[in-house]
């Protein structure tokens, strides 16, 4: 799969032949296995194992360990895509970016175990134990327990908003293993670890669905007296909140790219309906008031994907990318929902009814200004850590 490099500013799309592989894929899945999907709840494990079986998601695992090897340019290029066909990379992104937190952080005997079979599609890790209902977006103030005894841990607690436990093998859990009123700094005492769901179902963790207003797969789970091995914790104890801090970068700049290729999908849906729909006689995109929306959201998604490169060059360099990444993953979800409500606004009535499937991607896009951090909690980020304002929680 390496078969191009970045491209410089003003240069075509990076990785065109696997951007080209991409969408031959997905021609596979037109919209209307997605429609059936969403109406039924179900998962696309079709899919899914079609992109794990073609690399696509193990694009981030080093050869050595059974995956392709690319860069993040690599994979957000493979999610923009998946994006721009119509199709639903959040069912499966997590696949890319969680075992991250492994390859960074854990033992060479834990990579061995874990990433060659994660890379072949023998395991699947998509889900990550973070959020709780107590605590939301203020991780350290998460109340879910790990506890020392012998050569396990035993965890209780709850987790909210983890999306893919019903369809993931293993999941990275970020539980306390200190007390909160026992630590000098709010963000020491919390360990991460590695849980096998299957074989932890039934004995302490238990997984309910959310129902939501698209079809995201997402859960809460329940731990009780759940036996974790002592060998499953992941890098020093007590230091697992900085290793989460480390793959946020990473997450929100793949997360800026399904949005820019989400974006590039409702702009053309937009600009063809425009050219084809005839109201009192012309086509609807002779009316400054349907080109102006679609040219504006266009021309934000461009700024949008000239800082998702940004923010990927400089990953790739192992510079400090805190701001880009968060910024790109801001003005992306910015732009993906102006080119959705542009589009629903060109489409008129029919951008409700399911076939011309913009109803769904519309609903889909949406949950980009909350997650995987909310606009407001990113431009909180830019105020205090870029422009030295004061800190404002």
């Amino acid at each position: 799969m390496h078969d191009a490099a970045q491209a410089g500013p003003g240069a075509g799309p990076a990785f065109p032949e696997i951007r080209e592989e991409v969408a031959k894929l997905c021609a596979r899945y037109p919209s209307a296995y997605w429609q059936k999907l969403d109406r039924e709840g179900r998962y696309p494990s079709e899919f899914v194992d079609e992109l794990t079986q073609a690399g696509y998601l193990a694009a981030l695992i080093p050869e050595e360990y059974g995956g392709a090897g690319l860069p993040l340019s690599g994979a957000a290029a493979i999610l923009e895509e998946i994006q721009r066909a119509g199709c639903n990379g959040a069912a499966c992104h997590a696949q890319m970016y969680v075992m991250g937190t492994i390859l960074r952080h854990g033992s060479e005997a834990q990579k061995r175990q874990y990433l060659p079979r994660i890379a072949s599609g023998e395991l699947r890790l998509q889900a990550f134990g973070v959020t709780e209902p107590g605590s939301g977006t203020d991780t350290t103030s998460l109340r879910t327990e790990a506890r020392r005894s012998g050569d396990r841990y035993i965890v209780n607690g709850q987790k909210i908003w983890t999306s893919r436990a019903e369809h993931s093998d293993l999941m990275i859990l970020l539980a306390r293993t200190t007390p909160r009123a026992e630590v000098k700094k709010r963000t020491d005492g919390l360990s991460l670890f590695i849980v096998d769901m299957q074989a932890a179902k039934n004995r302490g963790l238990t997984i309910r669905p959310i129902r939501t207003m698209m079809n995201h797969s997402t859960t809460e789970i329940f731990f009780e007296d759940m036996e974790v091995p002592a060998g499953n914790l992941i890098g020093e104890e007590g230091k697992g909140f900085r290793y989460v801090l480390s793959g946020m970068n990473a997450e929100r700049i793949l997360i800026a790219a399904e949005c820019v290729g989400d974006a590039k999908w409702f702009t053309e849906r937009s600009a063809s309906y425009a050219g084809e729909r005839e109201v009192f006689g012309r086509p609807i995109g002779q009316n400054q008031g349907i080109q102006f929306p679609v040219a504006r959201a266009y021309a934000d998604m461009r700024a949008a994907e000239l800082m998702v490169r940004e923010a990927a060059a400089l990953y790739e360099t192992g510079a400090d990318c805190g701001a880009e990444a968060n910024m790109a993953k801001l003005l992306a979800a910015d732009a993906s929902w102006a080119a959705a409500e542009a589009c629903v606004q060109t489409h008129g009535g029919f951008a409700f009814a399911e076939e011309y499937d913009i109803e769904r991607k519309f609903r889909e896009t949406r949950l980009y200004q909350v997650a995987p951090i909310s606009t407001n909690l990113i431009l909180s980020y830019i105020a205090e850590h870029v422009l030295g304002m004061p800190r404002s929680y």
